[in-house]
């Protein structure tokens, strides 16, 4: 019950308050347990405004983010969609409650063996798990209707965008080791529209077609 009450709390005054305003984003928010993503240790914070740490020098991103990029994928319940960089697994949990289908990949096999477990606990069995390196993607189960990518990358992978189906969205953070700006981008017959949604900031995306491993 306090959980439900913090969840509720968290989707009026972070996620409403902010702008978001799609129906199935905000109820996925206040469906999925977001504190079992997170160690016992910080469950009680789990529903703040803010990123927490997951190990791996990995974080789970704040609430709102999650919300935001959701709701800028324009998710309907038919869509497939791939997921580059698992983490936590929360924002695959988020997608699972809209989407027909979530595919996504994660490169640290400790957070893909952690969430794979979670996944079958929560029996999201929507939700397909890879480990491997995210930024090629996943040839064999594209095109997707939206692509999200968690994590911060020198420049937009074409891999990535030759995976997008017609009418297809994709949103990625894209900058810098310390700052991004959260770019989404939408295929049609006319080609790649790109747009800025604004400043962010993300862990690194470290692959082939990200940046390289220290």
């Amino acid at each position: 019950m306090k959980y439900q009450r913090l969840r509720n709390e968290m989707v009026t005054k972070q996620i409403i308050a902010r702008g978001v305003s799609d129906p199935r984003v905000l109820s996925a928010m206040r469906t999925v347990p977001r504190h079992l993503f997170v160690s016992e240790a910080m469950m009680d914070q789990a529903y703040g405004d803010f990123p927490l740490p997951i190990g791996e020098q990995q974080t789970i991103s704040q609430p709102y983010i999650v919300a935001e990029m959701t709701q800028s994928l324009q998710v309907t319940p038919e869509d497939r969609v791939l997921e580059i960089g698992t983490g936590s697994g929360y924002q695959a949990a988020i997608l699972a409650q809209i989407a027909f289908r979530v595919y996504t990949i994660e490169r640290i096999y400790s957070l893909y063996t952690r969430t794979r477990k979670l996944f079958d606990q929560l029996r999201y069995h929507n939700i397909v798990t890879r480990y491997s390196d995210g930024t090629t993607g996943w040839k064999e189960h594209s095109p997707f209707d939206a692509i999200i990518v968690t994590a911060g990358a020198p420049e937009i992978p074409t891999v990535l965008v030759n995976q997008l189906a017609m009418g297809g969205r994709m949103v990625i953070p894209v900058g810098d080791r310390h700052s991004q700006d959260l770019i989404k981008l939408v295929r049609d017959e006319q080609g790649i529209h790109q747009s800025n949604l604004g400043g962010c900031r993300f862990v690194k995306l470290v692959g082939e077609h990200g940046w390289r491993e220290q």
